[in-house]
């Protein structure tokens, strides 16, 4: 089976920082660009960041530049969301997903064949 799992979500003060961690297993983890999602109460899903298989490119979303930082370790199968000066607005629930790539422009989006993980949930308190 496969199986992609999230882990290090916390309650965090604004301004703080956390990582996120994402192993995967069944899968050939190498083959995989992979991606950190989110998703807030009552808002959409959106794509936070995407890194490709070897770690060489990386994209985040507009809001998180310069704040949070991917990384993979593809010994170890994991994926990493390094975030730093956390903002309230970064609360949510966060999903890895092995499956991403980036649109022109370089904004990560999910592809159209992939795996979510069960979710880890960060909270700021402001």
């Amino acid at each position: 089976q496969v199986q992609v799992v999230e882990s290090g979500g916390d309650l965090v003060q604004a301004g703080g920082s956390l990582k996120l961690s994402c192993t995967a297993s069944g899968l050939p983890f190498n083959n995989y660009a992979m991606g950190w999602f989110r998703q807030a109460p009552g808002k959409e899903r959106e794509a936070v960041s995407c890194i490709n298989w070897d770690g060489t490119r990386k994209f985040y979303t507009d809001s998180v530049k310069g704040r949070f930082a991917i990384s993979r370790d593809n010994a170890e199968s994991t994926v990493y969301l390094q975030m730093s000066s956390l903002k309230a607005e970064d609360t949510a629930m966060y999903y890895c997903r092995a499956g991403c790539t980036a649109v022109a422009g370089g904004r990560p989006i999910q592809t159209d064949f992939g795996y979510w993980g069960q979710g880890t949930q960060v909270t700021v308190s402001s």
